[in-house]
């Protein structure tokens, strides 16, 4: 009797096939409303990423100032967010109805949302850094090179974010599948292998350079009985936790599921859990903007400025004064936060 086995689709690491009377291991409607629910997902986390990032981008432009080195950095997160979530409207179609975009646009969209992650895990891992630093050391030189080397960094980190994905700009392109349709995703798959084991390496890398710098600041603080820096600590705790929970299961599912599956029902299993992990990683765009109007008191306080101006808009004594720190450096860098 001949055994059962499993056999990687070389086009595809996510699909895999049994050998045993050429029968695809079915997923019958396993993931019917998972596409229903990835567009309507998708559109939601578009809408509110675009709408938040936006009013966090207006408020640093209006209320703060760029001498503040973490303030150049949050305006590239949100950059970041936008970038990232400005591609989420074609993978909702794409689930829907297949890549109907052509190949231009198929490598073009896989570069961007690529750029838009790299970049958005290397500027909050700057921010990490940044902030321990201003902690560790209140009196460094940062703050008088923040405006120079603030752009400086920031150009540094989008130049290597692109160069990051150039492999994946030359090995995508659209491919005509049998179950799918059309596809637009790596020809080859090994060159898909190295795309996740890179992206999981940085992630890994970048996530054990935030625990140590905020473990760090976590003794320094606690230590301290101001209520500022008490909100830091709560701020950090959050952002970390919330960027942990929400790319962590996607990054180890994305490597696990490269693995040929021992099973039809485990295959259906980590499929299921990889689409899960994959809505909630790819909504962490919007997730930021919430956090700061939750957690940050002085752009809550902007925020709450800025509505009261539309209220009054056309009374002339409204003033948007920029916030310049004075005195010693102090926890909160004169940021948004």
């Amino acid at each position: 009797m001949d055994e059962e086995l499993y056999t990687p689709d070389p086009d595809d690491n996510y699909s895999y096939k049994y050998s045993y009377d050429s029968n695809v291991c079915e997923m019958g409607d396993y993931f019917v409303f998972n596409t229903h629910l990835t567009t309507v997902l998708y559109t939601t986390a578009f809408l509110l990423s675009l709408l938040g990032n936006t009013l966090v981008l207006w408020i640093l432009f209006k209320y703060e100032n760029f001498t503040s080195l973490t303030n150049v950095f949050i305006m590239n997160l949100c950059v970041s967010d936008l970038v990232f979530s400005c591609m989420l409207p074609f993978w909702a179609v794409d689930q829907t109805f297949g890549w109907i975009f052509g190949e231009f646009l198929c490598k073009a969209v896989n570069a961007v949302f690529s750029i838009g992650y790299y970049s958005g895990v290397f500027f909050l891992t700057l921010m990490t850094i940044l902030r321990y630093l201003s902690v560790v050391n209140p009196l460094s030189t940062l703050r008088s090179q923040t405006q120079r080397c603030g752009f400086l960094v920031s150009l540094v980190v989008w130049t290597a974010s692109i160069l990051i994905v150039v492999p994946e700009v030359i090995h995508t392109t659209v491919q005509e599948k049998l179950e799918e349709g059309k596809t637009c995703d790596y020809a080859d798959g090994k060159w898909k292998k190295v795309d996740i084991y890179l992206r999981n390496v940085l992630f890994l890398f970048s996530f054990g350079v935030i625990v140590f710098c905020y473990f760090k600041i976590l003794i320094i603080l606690l230590g301290a009985r101001s209520r500022r820096k008490h909100r830091t600590v709560k701020l950090i705790l959050i952002i970390v936790v919330a960027f942990f929970l929400s790319w962590a299961p996607y990054n180890i599912l994305s490597f696990l599921i490269t693995f040929p599956p021992p099973t039809c029902q485990y295959e259906k299993d980590s499929k299921l859990a990889f689409h899960i992990s994959r809505k909630i990683a790819f909504s962490h765009c919007c997730l930021n903007p919430v956090l700061y109007v939750f957690v940050g008191v002085k752009f809550k306080r902007h925020l709450l400025r800025l509505f009261s101006q539309c209220l009054l808009c056309g009374n002339g004594q409204a003033s948007s004064p920029r916030i310049w720190s004075q005195g010693k450096f102090h926890y909160e860098d004169a940021s948004i936060y």
